[in-house]
C-alpha cells in the first residue's frame, strides 16, 4: 500500500514538474512572438479567465474524494460524480458570463476579447470534467490522469511551437491552442471513465446537490478569494500603465508563478508523512513550524538566485524587448519567499480541517491587496503592484503565523 501511495504521489509531482517546464517554454514563445504589448493583452485576458474559472470549483476534490472513498459502490460513485459535474458546469457557466460582463464593462481592445473568449473555454471544461480526476484519486490511481494531462499539454506546446516557428503574431491562434488543450483533456478523461464505468444511471437529487454545495462552500469561497488576491494586481495595473509596462510586469509574475509552484510540490511531497500521518497534534504542529522555516529558507535562496540571475533569465526567456522586467524581477523574486512560508503554514488549517481559517485568510489578503493597489498603483505603476504583491503575501504569512502560534499545544501536552 505504501508503495502504491508513493507511486501515486510521484506521478502527481512528475506532472507538476513537467507542467512547469512546458509552461516556461510556452510563455517564452508567446512573449517573443507577441512582443511586450501583445503579451500584455494575452496575460491580462488570462488573469480575467483564471479568476472566472474559480467559480467552477463549486465542490472541489476536498469534498468529492472523501465521499467517493466512503462509498465504493459504482452506482453511488457515479451519482455523486454526476451531481458534482452539473454543479461545476453551472459554476463554470456563471464564471464565463461574469467574465464577459467584466469585459463588456471595462471595454478592452479586441485582442483581449478574442484571447479571453478562447481561453475561457477552459472554464467550461477543465473543472467539470475534472471530476474524473477526483474519481481516479479516490482509487489511488493518478497515473492515467497524469498521462492525459501531459498529452494535452504536449499538444498545446506543439501547437504554440508551430505557430511560433511559422512567425504568427496574432493572439487568437495562441489562445486557441490553450482551448484545444482543455478540449483534448476533457475528451480523454470522459473516454477513460465511460470505458470503465458501465452503470451510469443518474437521477437528479436536490438534497444531494445542496449537501455538496454546503459542504464545499468554504473551500469554494476560499479559492475564489485566493485567485482574486493573486490576480487583482494585474486587473488594477492594466488600465493604469502603457501596454509595454504591463507586459514587463506580467512577464515578471509569470516567472514567479512557476517558481512558487515549487512550494506546493514540496509541501505535497512532505506533508503526508510528516504532518497528516501524525496522530499526536503536538508533533504535527512542531513539524509544520519546521517545514515552514525550511521551505521559507529554500524560497529565499531560490529567490535570491533568481534576483542575481534576473538579466540572464529574462533575456533567455523573453528577449531584449523585456529589459524592464529585470529590475522588477530582482525585487519580486525575494518577496516571493513569503509565498513559500504561506503554503507551508496553511498545513495547520488542513490538518485541523478548518476551511474557515483559509477563507478568512484569503478574504483579508484580497481586501488588503485590493485597497493597497487601488491607492498605490495609479501613482507608482508597476512598482506599486510589486509592493502590493509583497503586502498581500505578507498578510497571508502573518495570518498563518498567528494561527500557528495561538493554537500551539499546551505545555503539558507538548512534553508527553
Amino acid at each position: 500500500m505504501r508503495r502504491r501511495v508513493a507511486g501515486n504521489l510521484l506521478w502527481m509531482l512528475a506532472e507538476r514538474g513537467f507542467q512547469i517546464g512546458i509552461g516556461i517554454a510556452v510563455v517564452a514563445m508567446l512573449a517573443r512572438a507577441l512582443g511586450p504589448a501583445g503579451f500584455a493583452h494575452f496575460q491580462y485576458a488570462q488573469s480575467i479567465v483564471l479568476i472566472a474559472a474559480s467559480f467552477a470549483l463549486v465542490c472541489g476534490a476536498e469534498v468529492v474524494v472523501p465521499r467517493l472513498v466512503a462509498s465504493p459502490a459504482p452506482a453511488t460513485q457515479h451519482a455523486l460524480l454526476a451531481h458534482a459535474f452539473v454543479l461545476r458546469l453551472a459554476g463554470g457557466a456563471i464564471g464565463y458570463l461574469l467574465m464577459c460582463a467584466y469585459l463588456g464593462i471595462t471595454s478592452p481592445g479586441p485582442e483581449v476579447w478574442h484571447a479571453a473568449l478562447w481561453l475561457g473555454i477552459a472554464i467550461l471544461l477543465r473543472e467539470p470534467f475534472g471530476v474524473v480526476t477526483a474519481w481516479m484519486q479516490s482509487h489511488t490511481n493518478n497515473r492515467p490522469g497524469t498521462l492525459f494531462s501531459l498529452a494535452a499539454l504536449a499538444v498545446k506546446a506543439i501547437l504554440v511551437g508551430s505557430l511560433f516557428a511559422a512567425g504568427v503574431h496574432k493572439i487568437t491562434g495562441y489562445a486557441a491552442a490553450f482551448a484545444i488543450e482543455a478540449i483534448i483533456l476533457a475528451v480523454l478523461l470522459t473516454s477513460y471513465y465511460f470505458v470503465r464505468v458501465h452503470d451510469r444511471d443518474f437521477a437528479w437529487q436536490a438534497t444531494q446537490a445542496r449537501e455538496l454545495i454546503t459542504s464545499g462552500a468554504l473551500f469554494w469561497i476560499s479559492f475564489i478569494l485566493m485567485m482574486g488576491a493573486r490576480r487583482v494586481d494585474q486587473l488594477v495595473l492594466q488600465p493604469a500603465v502603457p501596454p509595454a509596462d504591463f507586459g514587463a510586469y506580467a512577464a515578471c509574475m509569470q516567472i514567479l508563478d512557476n517558481f512558487t509552484m515549487v512550494a506546493s510540490i514540496l509541501v505535497a511531497g512532505i506533508a503526508p508523512a510528516y504532518v497528516y500521518a501524525k496522530a499526536a497534534y503536538a508533533e504535527a504542529h512542531a513539524n509544520i513550524g519546521r517545514i515552514a522555516l525550511g521551505i521559507a529558507a529554500l524560497g529565499l535562496v531560490g529567490g535570491m538566485a533568481i534576483a542575481g540571475c534576473a538579466p540572464w533569465i529574462v533575456r533567455l526567456l523573453y528577449g531584449n524587448a523585456f529589459d524592464a522586467t529585470v529590475t522588477l524581477l530582482r525585487v519580486a523574486a525575494v518577496a516571493s519567499t513569503l509565498v513559500f512560508a504561506d503554503v507551508a503554514l496553511t498545513l495547520l488549517a488542513v490538518y485541523l480541517r478548518r476551511p474557515r481559517w483559509v477563507a478568512t485568510k484569503w478574504a483579508l489578503v484580497f481586501g488588503a491587496t485590493l485597497a493597497f493597489d487601488l491607492i498605490v498603483i495609479p501613482r507608482y505603476g508597476s512598482w506599486g503592484a510589486i509592493a502590493g504583491y509583497a503586502l498581500g503575501n505578507g498578510v497571508a504569512v502573518l495570518v498563518g503565523l498567528t494561527l500557528w502560534w495561538r493554537h500551539r499545544p499546551a505545555p503539558e501536552v507538548a512534553s508527553i
